[in-house]
């Protein structure tokens, strides 16, 4: 099956929660092609550049048959009506965590782009669903989308194909990444061959290393219940 990109999306900065965080999350369709270079798509910006955006986390790709789930568990609001809720670039059908890997390669226009990490749901999410535990839950459900970096820029749009070029750990979809982050958390084994995944970017290796070293699970709490002042 041919998978094609339903929505291309990009977002300005806006005020976000009480404490009128910018942020980029609010993400739009635009119909129009857009350049797409090594840190992003021309137009889309991120608040807070320490944990988002970056070579590594250039565009962020969401299943929209995800949405599906979201509306049967928080029910039809007007924010899952439509691609944009998670804060994504990218919006198809036919691909999820559990068929895409890391370092998948593919074609997208004329850009080539990597599958780099699973997305690490924020509290941001919190707000921009005006639900607590919003974070919380993305995580534990697996839906979380993911990040690519970009190899070659080039020109995306809505209606273009996702062509696999080359897999480089097929055997390490976005699925199994995330069941060794949080769910069997102290597999040693899993975290590492985690670890020895050259091509996950550091910061994820560091997660698999400190676990082995220490022996325990580092917090998650300033991540998904995090307020402005001690995350943003």
């Amino acid at each position: 099956m041919t998978v094609h990109l339903d929505h291309l999306l990009v977002g300005a900065l806006a005020d976000l929660g009480p404490k009128a965080v910018p942020s980029g999350i609010a993400k739009l369709p635009v119909d129009r092609p857009l350049h797409l270079g090594r840190e992003g798509l021309d137009g889309d910006a991120q608040g807070d550049r320490k944990h988002h955006g970056g070579p590594d986390k250039a565009v962020h790709h969401y299943p929209f048959e995800h949405y599906d789930a979201w509306r049967r568990e928080l029910g039809a609001t007007p924010l899952l009506a439509a691609p944009g809720a998670f804060g994504e670039n990218l919006s198809t059908s036919g691909m999820t965590e559990a068929t895409v890997a890391l370092g998948d390669r593919f074609r997208l226009g004329t850009a080539l782009i990597e599958v780099s990490q699973g997305r690490q749901p924020c509290w941001k999410l919190n707000f921009r669903h005006d639900v607590p535990d919003m974070a919380l839950r993305v995580q534990k459900s697996g839906r979380t989308g993911w990040y690519y970096r970009v190899l070659e820029e080039g020109t995306v749009e809505a209606g273009a194909s996702f062509t696999l070029v080359d897999r480089r750990s097929p055997d390490w979809t976005l699925h199994r990444l995330w069941h060794t982050l949080y769910v069997d958390t102290l597999n040693f084994d899993e975290l590492a061959a985690m670890a020895a995944l050259e091509h996950l970017p550091d910061g994820w290796r560091r997660y698999a290393r400190r676990r082995l070293e220490n022996r325990r699970v580092e917090s998650w709490d300033s991540r998904l219940q995090g307020t402005p002042e001690t995350t943003a």
